[in-house]
Order: structure tokens, then sequence, then C-alpha cells
């Protein structure tokens, strides 16, 4: 897995105007009092991490799935938000929704086609302090090998050290997409012309991370 590179020079720059104001953080009360001691690398645990989306179903319910297969790499700096970077790559095959049919037609030809595209994957581009605990990562998304720009908000949870001596950071992240621009064209139409799967489909990270060996 060809993860970023902090230092490369073929990273690509995106624009994001910070705050004027960069507020202290975390708010009192939270585990961590300084952020800068979470500066280094980290990988998303999956057993306390959900990588999620949700779609709206025949224009009156709403679909929700996960990827259970992926490799990760982070990397944070407390001191400098902008300097923090990310990379995700998800197996496409590993989409679950609860029912296997769904499953099997979303990893097929129609959808994700898992057989010839088997996987997807999120590189970062900038960080962004937004705010108190709040970060903008733009990033590039690529699916069945095409590739969009997306910017994720991504809201810092807290660090602690669990029972067992790891140190656990969290975050939340979501962003909205429109599957079209990823070649996810199937669709059907409602008797009263609606869609019966909508083109928005909102992705929703609810991520765990341990901080990485040396």
């Amino acid at each position: 897995m060809n993860l970023f590179n902090r230092g490369a020079s073929s990273r690509r720059s995106t624009t994001l105007v910070e705050p004027a104001d960069r507020p202290d953080f975390p708010r009192p009360g939270q585990p961590d009092t300084d952020l800068t001691a979470l500066t280094g690398n980290w990988v998303v645990d999956p057993a306390h991490s959900r990588i999620g989306f949700s779609v709206r179903h025949a224009m009156v319910t709403t679909v929700r799935g996960a990827f259970t297969g992926y490799q990760s790499r982070l990397y944070f700096d407390g001191r400098d938000a902008t300097r923090s970077g990310a990379e995700i790559v998800l197996s496409t095959a590993s989409v679950q929704t609860g029912v296997d049919q769904r499953d099997s037609h979303l990893a097929g030809r129609d959808f994700l086609d898992a057989a010839a595209y088997p996987h997807m994957r999120f590189l970062s581009t900038a960080v962004q302090l937004a705010g108190r605990d709040v970060y903008r990562m733009a990033g590039d998304l690529t699916i069945k090998n095409r590739t969009r720009p997306v910017v994720l908000e991504l809201t810092y949870i807290g660090h602690v050290t669990d029972p067992f001596g790891y140190e656990r950071v969290g975050f939340d992240g979501t962003t909205t997409i429109n599957r079209s621009e990823w070649g996810l064209t199937y669709n059907s139409r409602l008797a009263e012309g609606g869609a019966m799967v909508s083109e928005k489909v909102r992705l929703q990270l609810d991520i765990a991370a341990i901080r990485a060996t040396p």
C-alpha cells in the first residue's frame, strides 16, 4: 500500500483558509489537555471503528452500510494541523448492509464491481483547523479508478490510554458525495418518477485510532 509521504514533493495542494483566531483546544473536561502530545503515527482500530455510508432508498427510507475490510495510516500533528494526513484503502468486497442479496448487488458490476476494482482509496491532500476540535481534511477519493476531490469534516472526540496501555484517539468524520461522479450510475425509476437509489451518498467515519508502534 502506497501510504502518504508528508514530505513528498508530488503531494497536491488544496487551498484551505485557516481561521483568523486559532482557539485553544481541547475543551476543559476532555481526557487530553495538550494535543501536542498526540503528534505521531496512528492506525485505525477496526474493532472499535466504523467506515460507513447512508443513502436514501425508494425516496422514503435510508439504507446504511459499512466497509469492514481496510488498511490505514494516519499522521496527526498537534502543533500544526496542516502537517497532518491520512490514507485509507478499503476492500470493495467487504461492503455490508445487513442483507446478503443487497451486499452482493453492491459489490457486483452494477455498483462497485469488486472483481475488477478490489479497492477504493482516500488520500488526504490538505488539513485545516476549522474551529474548536473541528478539522477539514481535503483529499482524493478513488473509486473504480476514478479520482475526485472531497472534503471531510472531522471532529476530535478525545484521547485516552486504555487498561492495556494502548493510546487511543477518537475522531468522527462526514462528507456527502454524488456517486455518479465515480461511475456509480446504476438506478431504477419509481412509478412516481423518482429514483430507487439517491445519487447523494453520505460517508460517515467513526474512528478510534491506536498509536502505531515505531
